[in-house]
């Protein structure tokens, strides 16, 4: 793959989780496992045609999200911004949180909010987090 002014490759701009934040070693089967994963659920869940819940994304939000990402999930303190990412994005990280895997410092209070949120959940948060304002 060609690389980019960035120094990103094109697998890296198109699809984000690919700098996911794992600590990665030459070879780390859990980052080569995220990723595998991340990639397929970014090909086969479609942003076009996706059916969520935008309202009940936000009200979820303000339930369990809001206290660290701030309103609209601009992010506040030592909490990212996660709103304005892709769908795709989104829903692959909440649902790799909800699986256990680690992906960054806030791992472990990500991994236990994330476990009680069905998938419907994590696609009406990813809604309403992809133009929150």
């Amino acid at each position: 793959m060609m690389g980019t002014s960035e120094g990103l490759t094109f697998a890296e701009n198109k699809y984000p989780f690919w700098r996911c934040g794992l600590q990665r070693k030459e070879g780390c089967t859990l980052h080569k496992i995220s990723c595998a994963i991340a990639f397929l659920l970014a090909v086969t869940v479609p942003e076009q045609g996706f059916s969520a819940d935008k309202e009940l994304g936000e009200t979820r939000y303000k339930k369990s999200c809001i206290s660290c990402h701030g309103k609209a999930g601009k992010g506040a303190a030592s909490y990212p911004k996660i709103s304005g990412n892709p769908v795709t994005y989104t829903i692959e990280k909440l649902r790799l949180y909800r699986e256990g895997i680690k992906q960054g410092p806030n791992s472990a209070l990500m991994i236990m909010m994330a476990k009680p949120l069905t998938d419907e959940e994590i696609d009406n948060l990813a809604a309403y987090l992809e133009d929150a304002e």
